[in-house]
């Protein structure tokens, strides 16, 4: 079946930061590709006779049949108990304080295996930098998503704590809610007391994916406890910082990792060149200087860029994706969201952070062809961050990430493997020349021109309260930049989620 690149605004939320965004474009619905060797994670049974009739069959897309040929989740009832998720395993890393990043076989989710409570349940959390927020499905849950995945729960734990104190998250058109609860959580080996949220409530989103829960990596407070505050009181780190590898499934072995409290030398060539956040909000986020195609200048600079683990692609405003599809020969749009591009594009998409280069392969920025021999930019013209650039795995599989809160800034560098090299995009610009160096850039400066009543817009919005019912302050955002300005604007904005239409 031909799919298009036709697209719904399925619901319009306020929003406060970035995080998970369950964005399907329509080629990774269609079911064409290679296939690699993946793991099975097995999915949580259903009590239903094996001969019962299809369930819902009608309501819910086809779950993992991307452009590899993962196989999808059905959705009738009967085959659940049989069924898994697929999952390409990274490779167990050998150094300390590091943990294997895990994917779902179609470079769309990342995730990490941590271990819970005093029988250490393993259960997989996506790696989310745009959320504050961390949460797992519960044993109460009785939506179509929690009976396909694994729960955490009061019987799986004798130190186990329910707070009785309420969250909510929403992701879009669908919401995350339930309890709060603590206990101490194992990842890359440190074991740290944690509180959480366990969902009673999930969106039917989550039925595509393998993981079980999200894990937020952000510097804000969400209703639960800060990830990385938490894991640093275990004292295990020299530095609080994290640095992110993320594997690209047509590359074979999944070496992908996240390691905490120092760099991993073996994972990165060259140096690494940071950049400042401009935020002080504690956002993932920093000045993108530009983009470019071919040594073309597209001029969507000057304005901020969300790094988020827990985002698939590349989002910005129509007119921004626009320009980067000018200087693109070829590439065209029907409706100014999404762009097909030439098939036989060889060249690489870059991104200029702090004076420095960054090529992503046409591997990442080109989607396979569908079914009508097609092929389509992973650049959408749909502005998640209002006001910014919302930059994903797209972007992230080229390079080595460095997320550090003390100095408050990102650095990236060229992966080890990397054909591509860094470059300097001007004569005035600081070349790092040191294995750690600060750039400054000139999106610094014209970042600071923003207009003070500019928000920045995301897709996840907290509510809550206590047991008692009461609610609580939503998680916000305030555009900021690198010399300390602070935009004066809340963070309201509406975001659109969309839907892929098959023609």
């Amino acid at each position: 079946m031909r799919a298009e690149a036709a697209f719904v605004q399925l619901a319009l939320c306020v929003a406060a930061v970035t995080a998970f965004y369950p964005f399907h474009p329509g080629w990774h619905d269609e079911k064409q590709g290679v296939t690699f060797n993946i793991e099975h994670h097995p999915v949580k049974g259903v009590n239903v006779p094996s001969d019962g009739p299809p369930s819902g069959a009608t309501r819910m897309p086809s779950k993992y049949g991307g452009p590899r040929n993962v196989e999808m989740v059905t959705n009738d009832a009967h085959v659940k108990r049989d069924n898994r998720y697929k999952i390409q395993k990274a490779v167990d890393p050998k150094q300390p304080l590091t943990s294997g990043i895990d994917q779902d076989g179609t470079d769309f989710a990342y995730f990490v295996k941590v271990q819970i409570g005093s029988k250490h349940k393993e259960l997989y959390m996506l790696l989310d930098t745009g959320a504050g927020s961390s949460w797992v499905m519960g044993p109460g849950c009785k939506d179509e998503a929690c009976s396909m995945h694994s729960t955490f729960g009061p019987n799986d734990s004798d130190t186990f704590h329910n707070t009785e104190e309420d969250f909510n998250v929403s992701y879009g058109s669908g919401v995350v809610n339930g309890k709060l609860i603590e206990d101490n959580m194992t990842l890359a080996g440190v074991t740290f007391d944690f509180k959480f949220g366990m969902a009673g409530t999930t969106s039917t989103e989550f039925v595509k994916f393998p993981f079980d829960g999200i894990l937020g990596l952000s510097m804000t407070r969400g209703h639960n406890d800060n990830f990385f505050e938490k894991f640093g009181q275990a004292h295990k780190l020299d530095k609080n910082i994290f640095c992110v590898a993320l594997n690209r499934a047509a590359d074979g072995v999944n070496a992908g990792e996240i390691k905490f409290g120092s760099t991993n030398p073996d994972k990165f060539s060259g140096n690494i060149s940071y950049t400042p956040l401009g935020s002080q909000d504690g956002e993932w986020a920093i000045p993108i200087d530009d983009m470019a195609f071919d040594g073309k200048k597209a001029g969507v600079g000057g304005v901020l860029a969300y790094i988020d683990t827990g985002t698939s692609f590349v989002f910005g405003s129509q007119d921004r994706v626009q320009k980067v599809h000018s200087v693109i020969p070829g590439a065209k749009s029907a409706d100014g969201q999404t762009y097909k591009v030439p098939c036989d594009t060889i060249k690489p998409l870059t991104f200029t952070f702090s004076g420095i280069d960054y090529e992503v392969s046409p591997k990442d920025w080109i989607a396979p062809k569908n079914a009508a021999g097609e092929c389509t930019s992973n650049v959408y013209g749909f502005e998640v961050a209002k006001g910014s650039w919302l930059i994903g795995d797209t972007f992230l599989m080229n390079v080595y990430t460095v997320f550090d809160k003390d100095e408050k800034r990102i650095g990236f560098a060229n992966l080890a493997n990397a054909k591509q090299k860094q470059t300097s995009t001007s004569s005035t610009s600081r070349v790092a020349t040191n294995a750690e160096t600060t750039a400054t850039s000139e999106a610094d400066r014209s970042v600071e021109s923003i207009n003070s009543t500019q928000s920045l817009e995301s897709h996840e919005v907290q509510s809550g309260g206590n047991g008692g019912g009461a609610t609580k302050p939503r998680e916000t955002a305030t555009s900021a930049a690198v010399r300390g300005y602070l935009g004066n604007g809340r963070l309201v904005a509406a975001m659109v989620v969309i839907a892929v239409l098959a023609l």
